[in-house]
């Protein structure tokens, strides 16, 4: 049986491997981007020097051959699903058995003149990234358009470089639609004390051309022209699946799965970015474009397609990333409006740069999240407490088993604890228990 990949990102070699694993099918991977896998959320470290890109590779080039992993480098213009035959740009055709598309995500466009033309990008691909490296010599000035992770990795490129930034967030606050207002404050701070210039509520509205098809200053909906030699378009992504226009694949947002991650055509799977669940899990988004769920349905698609049928679960929900200098972790519920049956305790360090929430159910009193910025809990801790819906003082008491800061780093277990003593009039103080027999132990309980 002959299986194709259309994708070389975490999606589509995480299925590759698995499906390698549990069988020897003949396995074919496709991408028009680079010939191998590379760790995409590493491309801001090869702009910054901190790494090359051979680096960013998890595995050298011979295991692929090693582990008769086909590689293929090239353009799926066409899916022909009733002669399972791929149609190349190139002109050539590949048959399948089995098909799983993995193509990922590609940025936002919103009609904006100006927005294709030279020395403007996203920062998704590897192509990105030698459009920034191109246009860096001698730029004097970049503009940022979107509030998201991507848009300040960007961001902190150029700044590394000491190429002055502005970004253009079209919300009153960074994020926020993603975190609670405390948070999202914290990340404005955190921008401006970098020295970046951060213009809240405001939007995009032409980028002008230099008359040589090139970008060279941007002009927003307020009328202020802003001269740039780069504009960054990191207004959000959308699933990659214009190819499958004309196909009898179908799509909404994204390609739809069901609850094995097959589409509605027989031998056809969808993981990663590009896929949306008909049914997603209560609490869930249809489309969920990070790493990690990417990981998951790798591994779960490979046990379906080699006859192990097992339902795609993705868990709690959690996500990590960096703000500049600031972390950020969150588990379970955390939303930037709270549910009203919901209760946050917030602790935030006096120096604004390091917080704590913990979210829980007003009646029941259970856990149900954790956001943190500047804070590192462990995600196993974390995780048990919800998943068992654990009382909020049993983990206010408990809370040192999560501290996954190191060692000499100061606690602040009993601060977040006596903002919820102050609030129920109670005088509860935190257990000494932060070495890792006790977490072990807790874990295997």
């Amino acid at each position: 049986m002959h299986i194709a990949i259309i994708g070389n990102g975490i999606s589509g070699v995480t299925a590759a491997r698995f499906i390698r694993k549990l069988s020897d099918h003949r396995i074919t991977i496709i991408s028009t981007e680079t010939d191998h896998f590379f760790s995409r959320t590493a491309l801001m470290y090869i702009y910054m020097g901190h790494m090359r890109y051979q680096d960013t590779k998890p595995y050298e080039d011979w295991f692929w051959e090693k582990n008769r992993i086909d590689l293929k480098r090239g353009y799926v213009e066409q899916v022909d699903t009733a002669g399972k035959k791929l149609i190349f740009k190139e002109g050539d055709s590949l048959s399948y058995d089995k098909l799983i598309l993995a193509t990922g995500s590609t940025p936002n466009k919103f009609g904006w003149p100006g927005q294709d033309l030279k020395r403007v990008n996203g920062l998704y691909s590897y192509q990105d990234l030698e459009a920034m490296e191109q246009y860096s010599e001698g730029l004097k000035k970049a503009v940022i358009v979107g509030g998201g992770l991507i848009g300040l990795e960007m961001a902190e490129m150029f700044h590394s470089r000491h190429i002055p930034v502005t970004i253009l967030v079209r919300e009153n606050s960074y994020w926020n639609g993603v975190m609670p207002p405390e948070e999202s404050a914290m990340i404005n701070r955190e921008i401006i004390r970098n020295h970046i210039d951060l213009q809240l509520g405001e939007e995009l509205s032409e980028i002008v051309d230099n008359g040589k098809g090139e970008a060279c200053a941007v002009i927003t909906k307020s009328g202020q022209r802003i001269e740039c030699g780069y504009v960054g378009l990191t207004a959000g992504v959308h699933p990659n699946i214009k190819f499958l226009e004309n196909s009898d694949i179908e799509t909404k947002r994204g390609i739809l799965v069901d609850a094995h991650l097959q589409t509605n055509i027989s031998d056809i799977y969808a993981i990663g970015d590009c896929c949306e669940q008909r049914q997603p899990k209560p609490g869930r988004r249809g489309i969920e474009a990070i790493w990690y769920t990417g990981r998951m349905m790798g591994e779960t698609v490979a046990y379906n397609i080699c006859g192990k049928p097992v339902a795609y679960n993705p868990g709690i929900w959690f996500n990590s990333a960096k703000f500049l200098d600031i972390e950020y972790q969150v588990y379970g519920n955390v939303q930037a409006r709270q549910p009203e049956e919901h209760q946050s305790i917030y602790w935030e360090h006096p120096e604004g740069n390091k917080s704590i929430r913990i979210n829980y159910d007003k009646k029941q009193n259970q856990v149900v999240g954790f956001n943190l910025m500047g804070v590192r809990f462990r995600h196993e801790v974390c995780e048990k407490w919800i998943k068992e819906k654990t009382h909020i003082e049993t983990v206010l008491k408990d809370l040192g088993l999560a501290n996954f800061d190191p060692e000499f780093y100061a606690k602040h277990e009993q601060e977040v604890l006596n903002i919820y003593n102050k609030q129920q009039g109670k005088n509860l103080a935190v257990k000494e228990e932060r070495s890792w027999n006790k977490v072990f132990a807790f874990l295997k309980s």
